[in-house]
């Protein structure tokens, strides 16, 4: 009598449900208007919302950011392996798995944005870079102050589009939307990998 291969469920996440949820989640909390409101009440910044045209988007960009943000940290926790609590450990994929699941996310998210096909491959220049800069700075040693400004692309770009001439405060302040990003993407992939 022949055995049967166990087939061990996988606990990656499907890619296109992945690249939904993400983009629906960022929408959901909105975490750039809360991001954008706090700074403009906490630092007296009311110029930045006076001009309704402007300040859409100005929100436009920093959403794009976030989704950049969100976006590579959970290709990170999906292709490199994230280690959670013993019930969400996952192994690294090889490096043809991760390009498949990245060309799979990619494109889903493509489709549920509405991208045009220069958009698209903007976006995807875009989150290589990130990629690239995350890991050419690595893991920091000790945790960072509340108000020190993380060594990342987020906190530097969305401080020079939100207010470059109180850029360090910017700075600060974006520091703590990276905090909550990088945490909302993880609970997203979280989620994503229950069965």
């Amino acid at each position: 009598m022949p055995t049967k291969a166990k087939t061990k469920p996988s606990s990656e996440p499907d890619p296109s449900a992945l690249a939904r949820e993400l983009s629906e989640a960022l929408f959901r909390e909105r975490c750039i208007p809360r991001f954008v409101d706090s700074y403009v009440v906490e630092h007296g910044r009311h110029s930045l919302q006076v001009h309704a045209v402007l300040y859409r988007d100005l929100l436009n960009l920093l959403q794009r950011e976030a989704l950049l943000t969100i976006s590579a940290r959970a290709l990170a926790l999906v292709t490199h392996g994230s280690f959670g609590s013993e019930s969400q450990k996952s192994k690294s994929m090889t490096r043809k798995e991760a390009a498949a699941f990245r060309q799979k996310f990619l494109s889903s998210l493509t489709r549920h944005q509405r991208w045009n096909v220069g958009e698209a491959l903007e976006f995807q220049s875009d989150l290589q870079m990130y990629e690239e800069l995350v890991a050419r700075t690595g893991v920091p040693r000790k945790p960072r102050k509340s108000f020190e400004p993380a060594n990342h692309p987020f906190v530097d770009r969305c401080a020079f589009v939100l207010d470059s001439s109180f850029l360090e405060k910017a700075r600060v302040a974006a520091s703590r939307a990276l905090t909550d990003l990088e945490s909302l993407a993880a609970q997203v992939v979280a989620a994503a990998r229950q069965p």
